[in-house]
């Protein structure tokens, strides 16, 4: 059938009992991500189906790292540039409109990542076939570049599985496991692994058909009538996570099924228009470019091998628990050493609650539990390859621990410290081999927060270095290269706006108002409640470390709390009192006003140190910066960055605010050096 003609990005074979199987394996690339080279591939082999119509087709991958990771976000960013996103789309849905219009059964067949373009891929298939495994996700997550699904899946997925499910999946981004993709009508089938393709090819041979209850509850949530009742309640539940104005694609989304009619040709024009516009707002330039920056973090240690095997975590604290915690769900061996049994036990209670979570069954869960031991006395930190030490801000204790680690450890092991504020240089000094010590900030909560600061000093090996970033790529966070001053990056930008928040409490500002203005900007958590979740003892005592060096006064309203043992989230009161993970707010007076500078004063001082940290060097470049401070603090993500949003607010105009504010409330908010750094004047897109 496909005699003579030659592909880079497929692997075509017709099989004897007349079943197509299509085998997608993107050239010099470890996954598929659906280029143009790709699709127009694809196009010219469906057109052969058409003309041949085979018994059935199935398409799986060839790639171990799942079926398909979603467009090609390079090429889409260049078709912006060059006005062509309408056509590209276009190009897309035509493609897998000919897939959906062949006479036989097609069968998706999925393994791992199955996201975007690949999921809308499957959705053009008639049947979907899914492994029976953990690592199999399928989802649109596309509201999270800014957009939408661009190659049908808005058309079709709420007719597969009906709206309410479909939109909550689209206007969420979140994948769904195998197993919650069957129960939603996604997927038709589960099967092990290895009969993945097998089952497939049977399933091309003899279709099954839907049941009816699953066809008429997608023919009824999609009725006109219908998409006119459900959509404006959809879109008051999506105004209260998501501003419109900050991020305009979910209620684009809404809008394009709101309107949709019965015919795919309408919906998939309306889902065209809509991506072309939604391209070129500023939110969706940011969250790409966002996307890129997890890339290059993700690809710094390149194929180095970390050769860890054993992670032995000294403090079984909230820290150095859940790093422990952690590191075993990751497939890594872990000691876990504190002074006594009865203060890792309660790490190891999170530890499990977090394997449930994430794991769900006992079989999985129970060789992940057998990977984490107790080992108070640490007798096998000679066995392992990293220690990190995780106990309290003290140089002193911490010196006196690495005195005893050095003692035990193998001499190509690395030696790393989880402190948040304190400089390495001050900490190497009493060290036999320095040039294997260095800083592994994590932050909290671990198992959320997917930046980790590797921090680095002027002893440190290179090499060791690039070894500590693949490991913690192999855990599956991001790594981050830091110079090691006070504070690194993360904290050093957040500290003057918890600070200042704390200001404006003890001048009277309501903490719910300070909080409102925080989120306003687009931070994803107010600064208060956030001092509360972290703890108003961390928050102190990495305030007392870096106040000093930022030449800022520690405010009061702070320290008398922590000395009446009120730490916040974690004792149930701090400036709020906390109720099942929840804060208490009080209702604030209708007629309060709250300052027109507050949330100028909340931000300008973050922006203000991130223009200094750049001048300092703290990390290479503006673009690591804004990466660092977005996936260490959730800084608003719809605006870039903290140096992103300088170049789009205007160099000028912040500067002017700053000596406003200087003017109003003091010096520490004069504009630092770094202000005339023609980095900051660079386009913002």
């Amino acid at each position: 059938m496909f005699e003579g003609l030659r592909f880079n990005h497929w692997k075509p074979s017709l099989r004897e009992d007349g079943v197509v199987v299509l085998a997608m394996d993107r050239a010099g690339s470890a996954v598929n991500a659906l280029s143009r080279g790709l699709l127009e591939e694809l196009d010219a082999i469906l057109e052969r189906i058409g003309i041949e119509k085979p018994r059935g087709v199935v398409i799986h991958s060839a790639k171990a790292s799942g079926f398909a990771v979603g467009a090609d976000l390079h090429e889409f960013a260049q078709y912006e540039r060059e006005g062509g996103v309408r056509a590209a789309i276009e190009y897309g849905q035509r493609v897998f409109e000919r897939l959906a219009q062949l006479p036989m059964p097609t069968v998706a067949a999925l393994h791992g990542a199955c996201m975007g373009g690949g999921t809308e891929l499957a959705l053009a298939c008639t049947t979907r076939i899914a492994a029976d495994a953990p690592e199999t996700r399928i989802g649109l997550p596309e509201v999270q570049l800014g957009i939408h699904p661009g190659w049908g899946g808005s058309a079709r997925l709420p007719r597969l599985i009906g709206a309410p499910k479909a939109l909550a999946m689209m206007l969420t981004g979140k994948p769904a496991s195998a197993r919650t993709a069957l129960a939603d009508g996604l997927v038709d089938r589960l099967v092990e692994p290895q009969a993945l393709l097998d089952t497939a090819v049977a399933r091309a041979r003899k279709p099954a058909r839907r049941r009816f209850d699953q066809r008429a509850l997608a023919w009824l949530t999609n009725s006109w009538p219908a998409r006119q009742i459900l959509a404006p309640i959809v879109r008051r539940q999506t105004t209260a996570k998501a501003n419109p104005q900050h991020y305009p694609a979910p209620f684009a989304l809404i809008e394009v099924w709101r309107r949709g009619g019965n015919g795919i040709t309408q919906r998939l024009k309306l889902e065209a228009r809509s991506i072309e516009k939604l391209a070129a707002t500023p939110t969706a330039h940011n969250l790409i470019r966002i996307f890129f920056l997890r890339e290059r973090l993700r690809g710094l240690a390149g194929d180095i091998p970390h050769g860890i095997r054993h992670v032995h975590v000294v403090g079984a604290g909230v820290m150095g628990g859940d790093i422990a915690a952690w590191s075993a769900l990751r497939g890594f061996e872990v000691t876990l050493q504190d002074r006594e049994m009865k203060f890792i036990e309660p790490a190891l209670a999170r530890a499990r609650k977090l394997f449930w979570k994430k794991l769900k069954t006992r079989e999985r869960i129970e060789p992940v539990e057998a990977r984490l031991t107790p080992d108070v006395e640490g007798a096998d930190i000679a066995s392992s390859q990293l220690a990190i030490e995780a106990i309290y801000e003290n140089p002193e204790a911490k010196e006196a621990l690495y005195a005893q680690l050095e003692a035990k450890l193998a001499d190509d092991a690395l030696l790393a410290t989880n402190t948040s504020s304190i400089p390495l240089d001050e900490l190497r000094h009493a060290l036999k081999l320095p040039q294997r010590f260095l800083g592994l900030h994590f932050f909290n909560p671990v198992a959320q927060m997917p930046l980790v600061e590797v921090v680095r000093h002027d002893a440190l090996d290179p090499t060791l270095e690039k070894r500590a970033w693949a490991w913690v790529k192999a855990i599956g966070k991001l790594p981050l290269p830091v110079k090691g001053t006070p504070g690194f990056l993360v904290n050093r930008i957040l500290m003057p706006y918890l600070l200042e928040a704390v200001r404006c409490h003890s001048e009277g500002i309501p903490d719910p108002v300070i909080d409102r203005a925080g989120k306003h900007f687009g931070m994803p958590m107010g600064p208060i409640e956030l001092i509360d979740t972290v703890g108003l003892d961390v928050a102190l005592s990495v305030g007392k470390e870096l106040a000093p060096f930022l030449q800022l006064e520690l405010p009061e309203g702070i320290a008398d709390k922590v000395e009446g043992g009120k730490r916040g989230k974690k004792d149930g009161q701090g400036f709020y009192t906390w109720v099942d993970g929840k804060p208490q707010k009080p209702r604030i007076d209708p007629n309060y006003r709250a300052p027109g500078d507050l949330e100028d004063r909340l931000i300008l001082p973050m922006l203000n140190e991130a223009v200094a940290c750049l001048h300092d060097g703290v990390v290479e470049d503006a673009d690591l910066l804004d990466a660092g401070v977005i996936f260490g603090t959730g800084f608003a993500p719809f605006r870039g960055g903290p140096i992103q949003y300088i170049r789009s607010a205007g160099v000028a105009t912040l500067r002017e605010k700053l000596e406003t504010l200087a003017q109003a409330h003091g010096p520490r908010f004069a504009p630092k050096q770094g202000w005339s750094n023609p980095v900051l004047a660079a386009s913002a897109n």
